[in-house]
């Protein structure tokens, strides 16, 4: 393509000629067959020499004795001198001594199409700084959002016990009773809590909490209080919190647990026995706790045989809502042909188990309590399924069971 540098025009067209020709052939017969047609300022040689007409560019297939091509003029004049130029030039009859035929194909207006050019690149150049200016944006946000969405949940140890990321490098650590206050304390923005699991402390515990600071924040129920003797004989426990009488730290709100854990977080240094700690001087119950275990182990597990052989519609819906509730600290409730009726949050069950009319079983992502199961009875609900059982005093015609008794978790 010829220097655009300051055409203004591209006069295009074709042409035929009825013998074998070259390049050469074409230029000298558009030279010299329109000199002297349009006056001498017309001449194609002195519009070159004055810059109003660039190099022509030729393109020439010959063939079977004939020539076909195009030719390109590029013009710095105004369109009405292109337009006599592109008319002297189909007048061209002959090319050398053979036949030959010139036509217009166009006359392209080359500003139009650098306005193109300039507007399509403007377009892109704005394109790119809006995408950036986005991007950059959207980083910000997610600086903003990660800066306040809970932590994630990981294990820890041979045991695998459930706990925050927080853990392995914070020189704080909570200690809780099982996998759903670790979800419930990440939702509140406490990545550094830890579950224990049980009665039996995992020698894991004592290892990750050497050397920090620790916090047992325990059920404000009376199974805690065996739990709270045993780590105290296998931890170094600076402060020690436990929900309000009667409540699990799983059902505390976000709210709750940030003003249970507040002193610990103004005062980490402060020994146990504070009068800012929630302790309820309540450890006789090895007794119960015996009891407790033994009922949860057996009779339980009876329940649960029993339910796989009789109901196998529940096990089938249970396994079908787990995916849906696990590590998300809700509930759903379903009526007896498995429709589900109600899903909410696990603190919120015992205040709308009510306005589930119809309900009959209840799958949670938490720990089955004496206060639900009270609740759930009065409610009409026949089945709960949870993760594991809490302090339960007394008997009740609800089946109760957790997901590993019925195989779907460990």
């Amino acid at each position: 393509m010829p220097n655009t540098g300051i055409v203004k025009y591209h006069v295009k067209l074709k042409f035929e000629v009825d013998g074998l020709v070259e390049k050469a052939d074409i230029i000298g017969a558009i030279f010299g067959q329109t000199e002297g047609l349009l006056g001498p300022e017309m001449n194609l040689n002195e519009l070159q020499k004055v810059s109003k007409v660039g190099r022509i560019e030729v393109n020439v297939d010959s063939k079977s004795n004939m020539a076909k091509g195009d030719a390109l003029i590029p013009m710095s004049t105004d369109i009405s001198t292109a337009a006599l130029i592109a008319a002297a030039i189909e007048s061209i009859d002959k090319v050398g001594p053979f036949q030959a035929k010139f036509s217009l194909v166009g006359i392209d207006d080359i500003r139009a199409i650098k306005k193109k050019i300039i507007v399509d690149r403007a377009k892109k150049i704005v394109q790119d700084w809006a995408t950036k200016t986005i991007s950059e944006g959207e980083e910000m946000l997610r600086d903003v959002y990660d800066a306040s969405k809970p932590g994630k949940l990981t294990t820890f140890g041979n045991a695998q016990l459930a706990c925050g990321t927080g853990v392995f490098d914070s020189s704080f650590i909570i200690l809780v009773e099982g996998r759903a206050d670790v979800i419930n304390l990440l939702r509140a923005g406490f990545d550094n809590a830890i579950a224990i699991e049980g009665a039996k402390i995992d020698e894991s515990v004592t290892k990750l909490t050497t050397g920090k600071k620790v916090v047992a924040f325990l059920d404000g129920d009376r199974a805690a209080d065996l739990i709270l003797k045993e780590l105290q004989g296998l931890v170094k426990i600076d402060k020690v919190l436990r929900a309000p009488s009667g409540k699990e730290v799983e059902e505390c709100t976000p709210l709750e647990i940030a003003d249970i854990l507040k002193d610990a977080l103004e005062s980490r240094e402060e020994q146990p026995g504070s009068p800012h700690q929630y302790v309820k001087s309540e450890r006789k119950q090895q007794k119960h706790d015996a009891r407790e275990a033994e009922y949860r182990h057996a009779d339980h597990d009876d329940s649960a045989k029993q339910l796989i052989q009789n109901r196998p519609e529940i096990l089938t819906t249970v396994r079908d809502v787990f995916p849906q509730i696990n590590e998300t600290l809700e509930a759903i409730v379903l009526d007896e042909s498995m429709k589900t009726l109600l899903k909410i949050p696990v603190s919120e069950i015992i205040k709308k188990l009510d306005s589930a009319e119809g309900g009959k079983l209840l799958v949670m992502d938490g720990i089955v309590t004496q206060r639900l199961i009270d609740a759930a009875d009065k409610a009409g609900i026949e089945f709960i399924v949870g993760h594991r059982t809490g302090d339960l005093k007394k008997s009740s015609d609800i089946n109760v069971m957790t997901f590993s008794q019925i195989g779907i978790s460990n």
